[in-house]
């Protein structure tokens, strides 16, 4: 079987993640009339998903790290099925929040497995090419999935949305089930031992420097949907095509990314998108109010979100020995620790009764930090880098 074949159910898998964690932000509002709760209090089930994420990771480090990756893959993608299918008929608020906590539990934990499962499969070399087909799954949610779940709550109901992305993780399911190989766990070492990872500087930098460049795209992105109207002028009717625009920013972030960090040290690659966020970040604020450069730079912003995915996914497991899993995992805790806090800090300038355009200069300074981490550690392990690519 090829090689290529074997990685399609990995990007299955994150194609349903991606619905089932990006959807709620855009039928937001139906699922809060239905529950007849406010719309910051249906915000719940976007944070309880995100909660979701965290422990989820430590739940496979204590429970799933001794056994078949292929098993736990299947295990993960059976979760994503059957909480997804289950918010379809959720009948009160409570029980969708604790769905969503459910529904989170598996995608770090996925993401972790599923990149060691996309190295073992991989060509020497073509490590992060294989990480970015996982990732890919994602990318393609945002741009076509989403939308489309978004339409089917507002044309519909958003039950059917949670459907959709509930039959998408049986698909999941069925390709991990046929397609992956067995493949054995990394070296055991112990539950405790997978977080002696954290005594090396190096995961911390990688971890920062993640948290910061997804937060400092956040920070813009969150309110993306009123800068594109108040600031840049652009009518509503026109946002949904222009976010459809995003998602293909996405798509070729995160191709490029993980071809360019299979050629060149990856390292080098994920600091320099992370600067090329910050100076798009400073030019939508000083020229956004342009259409035209307003878009250009949120397709250059979105590619930079998932340009960074596979050259630091593939880092975080290479300075994780003995911890793997946990590495891995990390970059989805931190991806969505930096959602979290983006949108938060992109807030205030808002909240202080500042225009939209304000939501990039904080995102452009932890972009800008963000590259000067990376940088630092390109520097200081320079040497390691070359010797394992």
């Amino acid at each position: 079987m090829r090689k290529s074949v074997c990685l399609l159910p990995l990007a299955f898998g994150t194609f349903a993640l991606g619905m089932s964690e990006y959807v709620m932000m855009g039928i937001l509002p139906d699922t809060a009339k239905t529950m007849s709760v406010s719309i910051p209090t249906a915000g719940n089930f976007i944070s309880l998903y995100a909660l979701g994420v965290v422990f989820g990771s430590i739940i496979l480090v204590a429970f799933g790290r001794k056994y078949c990756l292929k098993k736990v893959l299947a295990v993960l993608t059976a979760i994503i099925a059957v909480s997804n299918l289950c918010a379809s008929i959720a009948n009160s608020y409570i029980a969708l929040c604790i769905i969503r906590f459910i529904s989170g539990l598996p995608h770090g934990a996925f993401f972790g497995v599923g990149s060691i499962v996309a190295e073992k499969i991989a060509d020497n070399g073509k490590a992060n090419s294989a990480i970015l087909v996982m990732i890919a799954g994602m990318t393609i949610a945002n741009l076509i999935g989403i939308p489309f779940g978004t339409y089917i709550s507002h044309s519909f109901s958003w039950r059917y949305t949670f459907l959709f992305a509930g039959i998408s993780g049986l698909i999941a399911l069925w390709s991990v089930i046929k397609l992956v190989p067995k493949i054995a766990p990394p070296r055991d070492s112990g539950f405790l031992g997978q977080f002696k990872i954290f005594k090396s500087l190096a995961p911390w930098l990688l971890i920062i420097a993640v948290i910061l460049g997804n937060g400092g795209i956040f920070c813009y992105y969150s309110y993306i949907n009123p800068l594109l109207v108040n600031f840049s002028n652009i009518q509503p009717k026109f946002v949904s095509p222009i976010m459809i625009l995003a998602g293909f920013g996405m798509v070729l972030g995160n191709i490029f990314g993980g071809k360019f960090s299979d050629k060149y040290n990856p390292a080098l690659v994920a600091g320099i998108i992370q600067l090329i966020a910050a100076i798009s970040l400073v030019i939508i604020f000083l020229f956004g109010d342009n259409p035209y450069i307003s878009t250009l730079c949120m397709i250059v912003a979105t590619a930079c979100l998932f340009g960074v995915s596979a050259p630091q996914q593939g880092l975080l497991i290479k300075h994780a020995k003995g911890g793997e899993i946990l590495g891995a995992s990390c970059s989805q805790i931190s991806f969505n620790l930096g959602n979290a806090l983006g949108a938060f800090i992109g807030g205030m300038p808002v909240a202080c009764g500042l225009g939209y355009q304000y939501t990039t200069v904080p995102g452009a300074f932890f972009a800008a930090v963000g590259f000067i981490v990376l940088v630092y550690f390109y520097f200081r392990y320079k040497s390691i880098l070359k010797t394992k690519n």
